[in-house]
């Protein structure tokens, strides 16, 4: 009798494809890249191709700016401007032209063309050098035009050939008012405008040229003398130790008497007269920053307090003849004593607070509006 026996069952071989397969595979795979893996190299790729289209144009600028020199077209030199033509060479133009002027006189007109060239076709009249200029400054200088230049020069005309003076009651009864018109002009100073054209001529220099004879014209306006920061000036009294300080401090450097530092500030430079100009001098008067009167004054301030002042003195000359003369001066206190710290080169003008506008009046308030009546 056959005996039936159950035999273990064999597992199967494994196939082919799935020996040859890698471990692990599954199904999101395929050939060995997964589909994620896909999509990022895809994004990868997009975003390189556009930061190329939008790194194109700045390669290409960078590559132009560091391109050789050699290889850029050479930019032009600037021309070189022309030298201004200004007003200091056309006053002292004005200076000559005006002192050939005044001593032109027959046959003179080649030296007066020289300044102003249709002066060669003039009638002068007089004799040449009958008189001549003195004194000339330039008083005014303004700017008419562009290149046009209008110079003022103050001048004192003197007459080579004066009239001689009465020597007696009986020329005296004689004098002949028309010389003492002459006379008393001599005395005068007089202004002549004239109109100086400026070019730039051949090798870059300045020209000058007048457009006119000079003009007669009168005395610039005197304006009223600016308020100072100074009090009214009083008598210098010896016993106030400012004024011992300008005394002393003036005595050595107008009449060299004592050194100068020893009168001086730390830190200030001045240098006495050379050669000694005064031989003596007394302080008269006083004008002190923020004084109002003529009160006393025996002490002196703590260290540090500066002061400013207006000193009017005589001082004798070397021939014995004494002259007025003005100084504005800074004190510094030091040590129980006024110190000089500065000569000033003129007296300080006082600032002016500038006042605001007065507010016109509401009409909301009642008040009157303007060419009208309160309602």
């Amino acid at each position: 009798m056959n005996t039936l026996r159950h035999r273990p069952e064999q597992p199967e071989p494994h196939s082919e494809a799935t020996a040859d397969s890698p471990a692990g595979d599954g199904p999101g795979e395929l050939a060995g890249w997964s589909t994620g893996a896909r999509a990022n190299t895809s994004a990868l790729i997009r975003y390189g191709l556009w930061g190329l289209l939008l790194l194109g144009p700045l390669l290409g600028l960078t590559a132009f700016l560091s391109a050789p020199a050699a290889t850029r077209p050479a930019p032009h030199p600037a021309a070189p401007a022309a030298p201004a033509a200004g007003g200091q060479g056309a006053s002292g133009f004005a200076q000559l032209f005006v002192a050939a002027f005044l001593s032109a006189g027959e046959g003179d007109q080649a030296k007066l063309a020289a300044y102003y060239p249709p002066a060669a076709g003039l009638r002068l009249e007089g004799a040449s050098q009958r008189h001549t200029g003195e004194q000339l400054t330039v008083v005014r200088l303004r700017q008419t035009d562009r290149d046009v230049w209008s110079v003022t020069v103050a001048a004192r005309i003197t007459d080579t050939h004066p009239t001689p003076t009465p020597s007696s009651p009986a020329d005296e009864a004689r004098r002949d008012p028309k010389a003492d018109a002459v006379a008393s002009a001599a005395g005068a100073v007089h202004y002549f405008q004239v109109p100086v054209a400026t070019a730039v001529a051949a090798g870059g220099a300045s020209g000058y040229v007048a457009l006119a004879m000079p003009g007669e014209v009168s005395a610039p306006a005197r304006i009223a003398p600016p308020a100072l920061v100074y009090g009214p000036l009083r008598p210098a009294l010896p016993s106030d130790p400012r004024t011992q300080a300008v005394t002393q401090f003036l005595n050595a450097y107008l009449t060299g008497t004592g050194g100068l530092d020893r009168y001086l500030a730390p830190g200030t430079q001045l240098t006495a007269i050379s050669p000694v100009p005064y031989t003596e001098l007394a302080v008269d008067q006083l004008a002190i920053e923020g004084e109002s009167g003529g009160e006393p004054v025996a002490a002196v301030p703590a260290d540090g307090t500066r002061l400013r002042l207006v000193v009017q003195l005589r001082a004798r000359g070397q021939d014995g003849i004494r002259v007025p003369l003005t100084y504005a001066l800074a004190l510094s206190a030091r040590a129980g004593r006024w110190e000089i710290a500065a000569l000033d080169g003129a007296p300080t003008p006082a600032r002016i607070q500038p006042t605001a506008p007065a507010s016109a009046p509401s009409t909301a308030t009642g008040a009157p509006a303007p060419g009208g009546s309160p309602s």
